[in-house]
């Protein structure tokens, strides 16, 4: 069995698996409209909880808020499940796929047989479509990837029980009911609001632009407080978790950028297609980091210079996005 679901091809798991179910079900957007909406942009510093051993540094917001932000803004009617026995669980999955709907799943990408080897690493926030099944296989639609895959039941089992933080737990997650009318200019409105909001308002220090001027600050005195081997694998951990997770830090600010072009038109404000180029200058300026950052770990630059250098970057990340979010909230309150 196999549900006749278009696959398309998007940057970053869960807005674009939100984007294609939105299509699925008669609503037609781009990824670059859902990642705004569900306010995906995001950033946050947290040395006190571990990912394969190393501090949270993570640019995107937390494993299914996209989805059920987007979805609640839209008035559309979803349903998510959880599971202890991974049993009921793949029950639960065929039954939905016999009914013919297309059911996002969070995994861990450690399990997906479908990756190649170099990206299997531990990280439970990866979200797909499973979309049939074929004797005892089930058929995926990975936005990440260029055509549909194929997954043993086994493996995926595996995937939605993976252990570690955060556990997916067999999540899913599909749309039950689409409202008849959608107040779009609202919904971008709300998805703009609540990111100036959790990026500028956070009152804790570890979030938005408080959480890179952290970071900033921690970075500077890993070389001094920490061996080599650690400072290196510390600062390679912050660049994967910004271009090898989803998009990262770049990444998604080139995605808001393209959805400010689209609330502008929306929105009837051309204020924004301004801060779209921001952004996108944004977009490269945490790029620079990444390039830096990966020449220290290869050894290819003097570590004490290069971290101030890299904690001298961050701090401009940290006051061109407080000036972005300030004018941003500003040109939606007018």
């Amino acid at each position: 069995m196999k549900i006749d679901f278009s696959h398309r091809q998007f940057a970053h798991c869960e807005s674009g698996v939100t984007a294609n179910l939105l299509n699925h079900h008669g609503f037609p957007c781009s990824e670059a409209l859902v990642f705004g909406i569900g306010a995906g942009l995001f950033f946050a510093y947290v040395p006190f909880i571990r990912i394969n051993k190393m501090p949270l540094t993570t640019y995107r917001i937390g494993p299914g808020s996209i989805f059920k932000k987007a979805t609640r803004r839209l008035g559309i009617e979803v349903r998510k499940q959880k599971f202890n026995n991974p049993a009921a669980a793949e029950k639960e999955l065929d039954r939905l796929l016999v009914a013919g709907r297309p059911v996002g799943a969070q995994t861990g990408v450690f399990w997906l047989p479908f990756f190649p080897p170099a990206y299997r690493f531990h990280f439970n926030g990866h979200n797909l479509v499973v979309i049939g099944k074929d004797e005892d296989d089930y058929l995926i639609s990975d936005p990440i990837f260029e055509e549909p895959v194929r997954c043993p039941a086994s493996d995926l089992r595996k995937a939605r029980f993976a252990q570690g933080a955060p556990a997916p737990k067999g999540k899913i997650y599909y749309i039950e009911k689409m409202p008849t009318e959608f107040d779009l200019p609202g919904a971008v409105t709300a998805g703009i609001r609540d990111v100036c909001r959790v990026m500028l308002k956070t009152p804790v220090p570890l979030v938005g632009v408080r959480g890179i001027r952290l970071l900033s600050r921690q970075l500077a005195n890993w070389p001094t407080k920490l061996d080599e081997e650690q400072t290196i694998l510390h600062l390679g951990h912050v660049i994967r978790m910004q271009e090898e997770i989803g998009t990262g830090g770049g990444g998604f600010r080139f995605i808001y950028a393209a959805f400010l072009q689209e609330a502008a038109e929306l929105l009837e404000n051309d204020r924004l297609l301004d801060l779209a180029g921001h952004c996108t200058d944004i977009g490269d300026l945490w790029r620079d980091f990444a390039l830096l950052a990966s020449r220290v770990c290869r050894g290819r630059a003097a570590v004490q210079d290069s971290f101030n250098d890299l904690a001298e970057l961050l701090r401009q990340c940290a006051a061109e996005e407080e000036k972005f979010y300030r004018q941003l909230q500003a040109a939606i309150c007018r």
